[in-house]
């Protein structure tokens, strides 16, 4: 490869004149930096959200979740205690009250009211991004409402008894919308955790 400038012969790897200096124009590599996870990110989510950042998306997700299915576990194994119930007391008073084969037909069917909240939880998922928060809601007709962080004045973690001593708890968000309704995040594991991560990604914004 020869200089530009001086006509030296240098070599094709060469970056820089070996006699005058000058660039020989080669191309430089260059190199795209991965995004950095934020630290304040809830640790069970750490994991789960660090490949937006790593692919350097124009908005990342910080976090997506869903509404905790602890009592629709609890939900289940009550379910399964009463229809054991009704089976016993079928099997001890047979046909005086239900026959036994009713009465397990009865048992499966009440699996169907924990069945209907679990996939109504499922079908809620609550995400935060660099810029709104999301909630999506809705299977057959599904809905979506994005709400700016920038517009969001107030973050408050609200428990009841039942919910502190399970680790749950609701986030409620007043934002400026014009009907003024406020947005919650229901029943959510470590509230505290992503109501902080919520506030820290509004105060970034504001820089």
């Amino acid at each position: 490869m020869f200089c530009i400038k001086c006509g030296e012969d240098n070599k094709d790897t060469a970056v820089y004149c070996r006699k005058c200096g000058e660039p020989t124009g080669v191309e430089i590599e260059t190199q795209v930096a991965a995004r950095a996870l934020p630290d304040d990110l809830p640790p069970d989510r750490r994991s789960v959200d660090a490949s937006p950042y790593q692919q350097g998306e124009d908005e990342a997700q910080i976090f997506s979740i869903t509404p905790t299915l602890l009592f629709v576990k609890i939900g289940y194994v009550l379910t399964a205690i009463a229809a054991l119930f009704l089976v016993a007391i079928a099997s001890a008073f047979a046909y005086l009250i239900v026959p036994i084969w009713l009465a397990v037909i009865l048992g499966l069917l009440i699996f169907v009211i924990p069945a209907f909240y679990h996939i109504k939880k499922k079908l809620v998922r609550y995400t935060l991004t660099e810029t709104k928060l999301e909630i999506d809601e809705g299977f057959i007709s599904r809905s979506t409402r994005s709400v700016p962080l920038r517009r969001i004045q107030d973050v408050t973690v609200v428990a009841t008894a039942t919910q502190r001593l399970l680790g749950i708890g609701d986030v409620m968000i007043d934002n400026a919308s014009d009907d003024g309704t406020k947005v919650v995040l229901n029943d959510i594991n470590s509230p505290k955790d992503y109501a902080d991560t919520l506030l820290r990604q509004m105060r970034r914004l504001e820089k």
